[in-house]
Formats: structure tokens, C-alpha cells, sequence
């Protein structure tokens, strides 16, 4: 196997490793905007729940930069197995491990939302909540694989991005709205393939009982007299006023 190394592999892992951590930070707290509900008529509920796709589809992107740059680097000795089967690097076993349970992790939950309208909402949401075990597995692999990440600029990169996800946790087990419950965010692309749902009535009081009315009386037309079985005799002519 020819040996690839260059500093310039070396560089694009680092950087790519803090940029996924960063967008995924930021995909994590706006998908706890969409689970709250947040939105008005600046910034909607649609345009935040595609903002948090977009951020997710380019985090996924820069994850895939980062470990492509760590494998064909032979400086260390990681394998493209590793990168999916934990525990299987030769190089900083127990961090590299972390970090593939946190890319499988991320992949269970990219998949799961490309075939969000396929499969049941209840496990859709199941799968969907283990990006929070995935930001924490890639938060520890930072700061255990990372070079950079234990003191100076990338320490505070780590802290920043770990104490916004904290934050987007607890409130989003104290601030979402109960009426949310059992429901999700679909873009009104999915929602029109979905013909199941009943559409949610305008009122929410129960219909009032209308008060019957009567029917309205017909008009009785009175019979018409017979001749009581006589029979009229030939009408007399009439008399005509002679002309002087």
C-alpha cells in the first residue's frame, strides 16, 4: 500500500472536525426550536424546520471531509473499518471508537429522516432522539482525539458548543408545549403525501345543538263546489242594444 501523509491532510482533519462540531451544535438547538414550536411571522416554523436540514446535510458533509482526511492519512494508522466498527483502530482505540458510534449514530438519524414519511412517527422520533448521544459521543471524541482541543482556541470551541447543547436540552424538556405532543414538523411537501390526517376542526368548542324549527303550515284550498249531479242547461243569449 503506498503511504499517503502530507500536513495538508493533517490540517483539513482538524478543520473539518471543528467545523462538523460547530454546525452540528447549531443543527441540534434549531431542531429544539422545531420541537418547541418556534416560529412567527419573521421566521416560520417551515423555514426553521429546512434551516435545520440544510445545517444537518452540510454537517454530515463535513464529517464525511473529516474522516475521508484521517484514513488516507497514513501517518495514523485508522482504517476505513474503524470508521463504522468501534474498537477496531489501532491508533487512540477508545477516543477513534467514540467517534464511530457517533457517526453511526448521526447516520441512523440522516436516514431515518429521508424516509420520515415511510416509516411510523413514533419510531422516527425514537431514532431521532439519539442525536443527543451522538453530539455527546463526538463532543468527548474531540476533546480525547483532538490535538487542539484541550487547550487554547479549541478548548473554548468545545465549551461553547457543549454549553449551547446543554442549554437547548434543558429547555427542551422545560419549555415544550404539551399540545405538541406525538407531533412533528413536516414540510408541506411531506404533510400533502400524508392523506391519513384529519384535518383539525377551526373551533375547538363543541358544536352548538341548532334549535329545530317547525314546519310552516301549507295554505288549505277549499274544495270546489259540485253541481250535485244536475246538469246546466244552454246559456241564454244575450241581448244586443239595436243602433239607432
Amino acid at each position: 500500500m503506498i503511504a499517503l501523509t502530507s500536513p495538508y491532510l493533517w490540517y483539513t482533519t482538524r478543520a473539518t472536525g471543528f467545523v462538523a462540531l460547530i454546525l452540528f451544535t447549531i443543527a441540534v438547538t434549531l431542531g429544539t426550536f422545531v420541537a418547541n414550536r418556534i416560529g412567527g411571522t419573521i421566521v416560520g416554523r417551515f423555514e426553521l424546520n429546512e434551516l435545520h436540514r440544510s445545517v444537518s446535510i452540510i454537517a454530515v458533509v463535513f464529517l464525511v471531509i473529516h474522516i475521508t482526511s484521517t484514513v488516507v492519512d497514513s501517518y495514523v494508522p485508522t482504517g476505513w473499518v474503524s470508521t463504522l466498527v468501534p474498537m477496531t483502530s489501532a491508533y487512540k482505540r477508545v477516543p477513534v471508537a467514540l467517534g464511530a458510534v457517533a457517526f453511526d449514530l448521526i447516520l441512523a438519524v440522516w436516514i431515518s429522516s429521508l424516509l420520515k414519511v415511510r416509516i411510523a412517527n413514533r419510531t422516527w422520533r425514537f431514532i431521532h432522539w439519539f442525536s443527543w448521544l451522538a453530539f455527546a459521543s463526538a463532543l468527548v471524541h474531540t476533546l480525547l482525539a483532538g490535538t487542539d482541543s484541550r487547550k487554547g482556541f479549541g478548548l473554548i470551541v468545545a465549551v461553547i458548543c457543549a454549553s449551547f447543547v446543554l442549554a437547548a436540552a434543558v429547555w427542551r424538556y422545560l419549555g415544550r408545549p404539551t399540545r405538541a405532543a406525538g407531533r412533528t414538523a413536516l414540510s408541506p411537501l411531506a404533510a400533502a403525501k400524508d392523506q391519513s390526517v384529519p384535518a383539525r376542526p377551526l373551533l375547538d368548542s363543541p358544536p352548538v345543538a341548532l334549535r329545530p324549527t317547525a314546519p310552516r303550515p301549507q295554505p288549505t284550498v277549499p274544495p270546489r263546489p259540485s253541481d250535485g249531479g244536475f246538469q246546466r242547461g244552454p246559456r241564454a243569449p244575450s241581448k244586443k242594444r239595436k243602433s239607432r
